[in-house]
């Protein structure tokens, strides 16, 4: 900021507009490659690595996103002033359910028929066009925002060679005997299509009300005609009803209705579930639920009444609870985890037989179940029960709100459902898992022990497979049998193999291509048609990233683990956990050394930010108004930095601005009218020398205070930002902003202005000059805008030559030799 002339640094207008000189400094910034010159300034310095998280460019930036993104920004230009070269990637998560849910809604697209029709390379193409739809939105509001990463050498995980990594990645897990294909019941997504991953099914809980009904299964054979009662909250599943499950040990009893004279049998601490009082009901027996394993009962339907040489029993298991229901659990197995285990192991179902699933992939009911065919399974629900009441096996309908998981992506329910899936194994790692994680320091240390152990010491094996198409298709090659399978690692491999060269492995480019098979006289092998959850790429940005392990294997090998990342509490069951997954089976160690982990930002009144409420101001009409500084600043001095939620409030923003950088821009302008009125009226022309103010060193108390204070701020700030706890370091830098402007400013207004000679006068002004210029260095991560419109101007008064941007200085270290505690305590 060259054009800066000595009549605007001496004549500082009394108010001033944060956003248009912001504006004024993004300019410079750009025009003079700030950011680029920076990294040139530390090339050959000692690395600090960092990695971004990539979002999804279908949508624009919200303050989750600029949360993180400040944070980030603070800890990265703080290492840079440290004396470390920071490489600053911004990646882009190109694929998966966000991409293919737009075009699915945009083309009225319903399921895999209409795929089929339209063609993969078609689709795909669909896709691709809208993958960075918002790109150069993100780049204006990231760069707007005051954060300095590098959009140019990016990282997509669409890039061919981002792919290839990916590839790799799989292939050493393949190698290790990690990948199997199994059938699991799953969170599925009717909306999308697809299974999702036990964390992915995690992030979008809501309280709904649902249907909650007490169903009848007369036992067969039963002298008084007793029926069991079972209760479920998805009427959906009862068609595919094939068991019912007791515990074995809690009390059960068989009981008589009295207005009716019908028998049942439930759980005797859950009959207030079912009977609004003693009165109406008469107990005739009590026992074990274990009495009643092996009993058969009447099925609800005859759609899967094939089985009955196995199914329709009773069965006994500890997951049965006496919290909620009637103790007495309808078992489908092929849409709940515990029915699907229980049945499994009571010989109901086995491991390779026909899935026993009698809705598509779109959430509808399909033959056998002719009753409710082409109805989506929740819609169908009033049906189911209008059936059960006509066959008189409808003992209760009531309704339940509970927390029910929705579709992260397309914000519809889900439902579980059994699906042929590849699984990476996970279960066995558990302690291995906790162990690299031991390795690692978090911010706040809570979530690492409590949120991030707990999910790690209940780690699943994890389902990376998807039904999709718009993703890294998985390099899994297989003979018609099944029994011959290659695993490719590498583009050249495939070559090998195949004979085929692709420049691109998206499943329009690869689909077709064939491996011979290794026994003469047997059909080729043909990829499976399956591509990887998008966070398996996620997962393995550290190596992809990098296109390791097939360019610069040792330059990222020393740079391995990365030192920093930072991301919302949301991510802790999501990019957090599959980093750490897929690090430590590779490598046996953490990906990361630190890690911020930042709140949830809300809406004013708690709730959920929500652009179809309109319930939170939009972030760029904030910066318009307010300024980047005081929206970064209101932020990061707020609960969220500690993993806390932050109800959102303009007015805090406002209030950083009049609480902090007000009185803060007023002590620097007094400063400038003091060296103009020196010069006017001394004949003084006032330079900032550090040599003089050194030697000539002040012994006025508030002079040693301030200076002390400073020094021992300075201490502060080094000791908390190595800890990584910004949350402490930005009340300290705004209570000393307070200290300066409302106590040593004042009170030293008549030394500053010469009334007590020219003498003192250097020494006020060599005071307030040296801890404004140490104030910028400290403050300039927190506030880029400021402290350079701050700098540019004291650079000017300095007999020093200070070149170029606040940004390029090196952080102060404190002195000791000038720490005075005891001041510091007197004047506080």
């Amino acid at each position: 900021m060259n054009n800066i002339t000595t009549e605007e640094v001496t004549r500082l207008p009394e108010t001033i507009n944060f956003p248009a000189e912001e504006e004024k400094v993004l300019s410079y910034w750009q025009t003079e490659k700030v950011f680029e010159n920076c990294l040139r300034q530390s090339k050959g310095k000692p690395r600090y690595t960092f990695y971004d998280g990539p979002p999804f460019a279908t949508g624009l930036p919200h303050y989750g996103h600029i949360l993180a993104g400040t944070v980030k920004d603070i800890v990265t230009r703080y290492a840079h002033q440290q004396g470390y070269h920071v490489e600053r990637r911004f990646g882009w998560d190109c694929h998966g359910l966000p991409v293919e849910y737009e075009i699915d809604k945009t083309l009225n697209i319903r399921g895999p028929e209409d795929v089929a029709r339209m063609g993969i390379k078609a689709y795909n193409n669909e896709c691709r066009k809208i993958v960075m739809r918002y790109a150069n939105e993100w780049e204006q509001i990231i760069g707007r925002m005051g954060r300095w990463i590098d959009f140019k050498n990016d990282y997509k995980t669409l890039y061919p060679w981002y792919m290839e990594s990916i590839w790799w990645v799989f292939k050493q897990l393949y190698v290790k005997g990690m990948v199997y294909q199994g059938v699991k019941v799953m969170p599925y997504s009717t909306a999308c299509t697809t299974a999702l991953s036990n964390f992915e099914s995690g992030q979008n809980y809501k309280e709904v009300t649902d249907p909650a009904v007490f169903v009848s299964f007369p036992l067969v054979g039963d002298k008084d005609g007793a029926a069991l009662v079972g209760w479920t909250t998805t009427p959906w599943t009862l068609p595919s009803n094939l068991a019912c499950c007791v515990h074995p040990e809690l009390g059960y009893a068989r009981v008589k209705e009295v207005k009716t004279g019908k028998v049942y049998v439930l759980m005797e601490c859950r009959l207030d579930a079912l009977f609004k009082g003693p009165e109406h009901y008469e107990i005739l027996e009590r026992f074990p639920g274990a009495a009643l394993a092996g009993k058969r009962y009447e099925p609800l339907f005859d759609y899967f009444r094939k089985y009955e040489d196995v199914a329709f029993r009773v069965l006994t298991d500890t997951y049965v609870t006496e919290e909620s229901g009637t103790g007495v659990v309808h078992q489908a197995p092929y849409f709940g985890e515990d029915d699907y285990r229980v049945c499994l192991a009571n010989g109901v179902i086995k491991r390779d037989q026909e899935i026993i699933c009698p809705v598509d992939a779109s959430g509808k009911f399909v033959e056998p179940v002719k009753d409710f065919a082409g109805q989506y399974v929740k819609d169908a629900d009033k049906a189911i029960i209008k059936l059960l009441k006509e066959k008189d096996r409808l003992v209760l309908a009531s309704q339940v709100k509970h927390n029910y998981p929705f579709c992260w992506r397309s914000d519809t329910p889900l439902i579980y459902k059994a699906v042929p899936s590849w699984f990476v194994r996970v279960e066995h790692m558990n302690k291995q898992l906790l162990s690299c994680s031991s390795q690692t320091y978090w911010v706040p240390e809570y979530v690492k022990e409590k949120r991030f152990g707990n999910w790690l010491r209940e780690a699943r094996d994890w389902a990376i497979s998807r039904n999709r198409y718009w993703g890294t298709p998985i390099p899994l090659w297989i003979s018609p049998d099944g029994k011959e399978i290659v695993c490719i690692g590498s583009i050249d491999e495939l070559e090998r193999l195949s004979g085929v060269r692709v420049t691109d492995l998206h499943r329009e480019n690869i689909d077709h291509i064939e491996i011979p098979s290794a026994v003469p006289g047997n059909p080729p092998l043909r990829r499976i048609t399956e591509v990887f959850d998008c966070w398996f790429e996620s997962g393995s940005m550290p190596f992809a990233q990098n296109h390791y392990p097939f360019e610069n294997p040792t330059e990222f090998m020393n740079n391995f683990p990365a030192d920093f990342i930072a991301e919302g509490i949301d991510q802790t069951r999501g990019w957090f956990y599959t980093l750490l997954v897929i690090s430590t089976a590779l490598f046996n160690k953490a990906p990361f050394k630190n890690l911020n982990v930042t709140g949830l930002v809300l809406a004013a009144d708690g709730q959920k930010m929500s652009k179809r409420k309109k319930n939170y101001p939009d972030p760029m009409e904030v910066v318009h108004k307010y300024g980047a500084d005081a929206l970064r600043l209101y932020l990061i001095n707020s609960p969220v930095v500690r993993a806390e939620n932050l109800r959102f409030k303009e007015e805090g923003v406002r209030d950083i601005i009049k609480d902090v950088f007000l009185p803060w821009f007023n002590a620097f302008r007094f400063l400038f009218q003091n060296v103009d009125r020196f010069a006017k009226e001394d004949g003084v022309v006032y330079r900032y020398d550090p040599v003089r103010h050194a030697e000539k060193r002040s012994t006025n108390v508030m002079d040693v205070w301030i200076i002390s204070f400073k020094e021992s701020l300075l201490k502060f700030v080094t000791e908390e930002m190595k800890a990584y706890r910004l949350y402490t370091v930005v009340p300290r830098l705004t209570r000393f902003i307070d200290q300066l402007t409302n106590w040593y400013v004042r009170m030293n207004r008549k030394r500053i202005k010469g009334e007590y000679g020219v003498d003192d006068c250097y020494h006020a002004l060599d005071t307030l000059y040296d801890v404004l210029l140490a104030m910028v260095k400290m403050m300039a991560p927190f506030t880029p805008y400021l402290t350079e419109f701050m700098f540019q101007r004291l650079r000017m008064l300095s007999k020093d030559t200070l070149d170029g941007s606040v940004h390029y200085q090196m952080m102060p270290a404190s002195n000791p030799r000038y720490i005075n505690v005891e001041i510091e305590r007197a004047v506080a």
